[in-house]
């Protein structure tokens, strides 16, 4: 899978990213509703009743996309991070392209791991898939500060939404790393303004992010219910 290249003219990295839970959401209810009327197979609707889901392998990795230019509007603050998660998305796209069929579904992909016992292995798509969840965790979580007070500190914001969303899974060096890069955290009028589609106004910018938070926060907890599922949700940095 390509990156996409997105017009900045026609949108944020905001709406992108809508768009692209938008797909996603559609598949979910899809899937809720041939489990309720039993139409799935007994294994995928356990998936359901444990209130995990299909997970798109495509449109997951192009949300992800989308984050990776949320954290570039940051600066170097989140150049680790980003690495991170270019790296991670490119281990799922390799497992994707080598059997697209097979891997449309990243359920699929953590089935198959389970399965040879290689998941906690640390080039695993497993473990990619868990850090780029926490990822989207984290990106939510600022989004979220951000759009619920817009006068609060940029530093501030970054620092307490890392705190509830990676810091507890990170080893003392990747936290202490953390400190130095928040030194980097521009001001909170940049980022916002950097965050803006051309000609958008604060005011619709505001109400992207709560819709985009709307949307990811309940996914994100239907992914989180997966992991939990393949004892996935307790793994920590290397």
């Amino acid at each position: 899978m390509k990156r996409k290249i997105m017009d900045q003219s026609k949108g944020s990295e905001i709406r992108s990213a809508i768009e692209e839970l938008s797909v996603m959401v559609k598949v979910i209810g899809v899937m809720t509703l041939q489990a309720e009327n039993g139409d799935l197979e007994a294994h995928d609707a356990a998936f359901i009743n444990h209130g995990a889901a299909h997970i798109p392998t495509g449109p997951f990795l192009s949300l992800c996309y989308s984050l990776l230019r949320v954290l570039d509007k940051i600066g170097p603050t989140m150049a680790v991070l980003r690495q991170d998660i270019h790296q991670n998305i490119r281990r799922l796209e390799t497992r994707n392209e080598s059997d697209p069929s097979a891997y449309s579904n990243m359920v699929e992909i953590l089935k198959t791991e389970a399965t040879d016992g290689t998941a906690r292995n640390l080039t695993s798509c497993s473990r990619a898939f868990v850090w780029l969840t926490r990822s989207l965790d984290f990106t939510a979580e600022l989004l979220q500060n951000l759009a619920g007070n817009p006068g609060q500190n940029m530093k501030q914001a970054v620092e307490e939404s890392y705190n509830l969303t990676l810091k507890p899974w990170h080893r003392w060096i990747s936290s202490a790393a953390s400190k130095v890069a928040l030194m980097l955290v521009p001001d909170n009028e940049t980022f916002i303004s950097s965050l803006m589609a051309k000609d958008e106004s604060y005011d619709n910018l505001k109400v992207e992010m709560e819709t985009l938070v709307s949307l990811l926060v309940p996914y994100l907890e239907q992914i989180h219910s997966i992991l939990r599922f393949y004892h996935l949700d307790k793994l920590k940095a290397n």
